[in-house]
């Protein structure tokens, strides 16, 4: 499968699917900075010196096309790690988007440039552009670990990470589920309840007479 037919249909799932269908969920704190905001791509993992982005000047020159950089800022999230400038330069240089367990800002730009970003808050103060960092190596972001070339996936639902390994896995169990849960919908529009769908026992709820 090509990359941007596996991205499409990665998106077509949906995070939420595809983290009950092996994909591994970040923390909810990451989440989408602006409404409607989409991304699946193979992920280039970053770095930083907490409170300095150079690491990320140096992962927008170098990351292939059609990747997303995931960005640990560690212990000092709360800096302005990615903006309207950086994002400029990332598109002109097909970089598809962003995320990062720390704070960007710029927000109305990121949105009307349409360029996806999931992070775990807006922050206004800049970061410095002086300390070392990596690109490319292992990170954990969110409570998961990402090496290069795992899939990231983020949408309204939160942002989940497939190993490069699993994705055919992944990928067939996701469509499986969102057949069966189709499957779902057509019986409870028919009537059915999700008790009888899901062979739930609810005796030991307590029902008082309507």
């Amino acid at each position: 499968m090509q990359a941007n037919d596996t991205a499409a249909a990665l998106v077509g799932l949906g995070s939420a699917t595809l983290g009950e269908s092996g994909a591994r969920a970040m923390s909810a704190r990451i989440r989408p900075m602006w409404r409607g905001a989409a991304l699946a791509a193979p992920a280039v993992p970053v770095r930083c010196t907490p409170g300095d982005n150079l690491a990320v000047h140096a992962a927008v020159a170098s990351a292939p096309p059609g990747h997303a950089l995931v960005i640990d800022v560690g212990a000092i999230p709360e800096r302005g790690y990615w903006g309207e400038v950086l994002t400029t330069g990332a598109q002109a240089r097909g970089i598809v988007g962003l995320v990062i367990d720390g704070g960007v800002r710029d927000l109305a730009a990121l949105e009307s440039l349409r360029f996806p970003v999931f992070a775990s808050m807006a922050s206004l103060p800049g970061a410095t552009k002086s300390s070392p960092g990596s690109v490319g190596l292992p990170v954990e972001i969110g409570g998961v670990e990402v090496e290069q070339g795992d899939w990231v996936v983020g949408d309204v639902d939160g942002v989940v990470l497939i190993s490069a390994g699993s994705l055919p896995q992944v990928l067939a169990a996701g469509r499986a589920r969102a057949d069966k849960e189709q499957g779902f919908f057509d019986a409870l529009r028919g009537g059915a309840t999700t008790v009888e769908l899901l062979a739930l026992d609810v005796s030991i709820v307590r029902v008082a007479n309507p």
